[in-house]
């Protein structure tokens, strides 16, 4: 059985401005930092293999705290970084409605591209990593969309909002994904 732990980045300053980063490489503000302390000092009690993040600074601050305790092998995959939200980056959910009240967004990354792309970067750890433990410190609209595919619709971003250093957790036996719990925060002081 494979494993993964969907980690998303601690908050940063657009988190809470209420701004969409997506692909702005943003870093982590000081609730943020205390968030990824607060995850390193949960996990750090159970039995990983390897960290695996996306390439943004957010994620690769949260994968480094996190490392401090459990030291292991870091590994930056692409596949793994934001959706890019294209010109509604940095901006408010108040001015994204009033500017684009359709919320389809000039020069954002298709929702099928980005499900390719996390398709592809979780076959890649399955022929890669089997039956490994992993930490896998990823985005809210990338946590979201795996949770989306592997619950056949049921957990979606309507119904679901992905708190900062939440945990979700998902595993393959038995020649599929599944998912075991999602969007934890009992080790988080909110």
């Amino acid at each position: 059985m494979t494993d993964i732990c969907l980690i998303r980045h601690g908050e940063t300053e657009w988190n809470s401005l209420g701004k969409i980063q997506g692909r702005t490489d943003i870093p982590l503000n000081d609730n943020g930092i205390r968030q990824a302390e607060q995850c390193r000092d949960y996990l750090k009690s159970l039995d990983w293999d390897l960290i695996i993040t996306s390439p943004l600074v957010r994620a690769k601050e949260t994968a480094a705290i996190i490392n401090q305790a459990v030291n292991l092998p870091m590994i930056v995959m692409e596949e793994f970084m934001e959706r890019s939200f294209g010109d509604a980056e940095g901006k408010t959910k108040e001015e994204r409605q009033l500017l684009y009240p359709n919320m389809e967004y000039p020069n954002e990354e298709s929702k099928d591209v980005l499900e390719e792309r996390l398709r592809a970067g979780l076959a890649y750890i399955l022929q890669t990593y089997t039956q490994k433990r992993i930490l896998l410190v990823a985005h809210g609209a990338v946590i979201h969309t795996i949770l989306r595919i592997l619950s056949n619709e049921e957990i979606t971003l309507e119904n679901t909002y992905l708190t900062n250093a939440c945990l979700s957790n998902i595993h393959y036996r038995d020649q599929k994904w599944a998912i075991k719990d999602y969007n934890i925060v009992t080790h988080l002081q909110l």
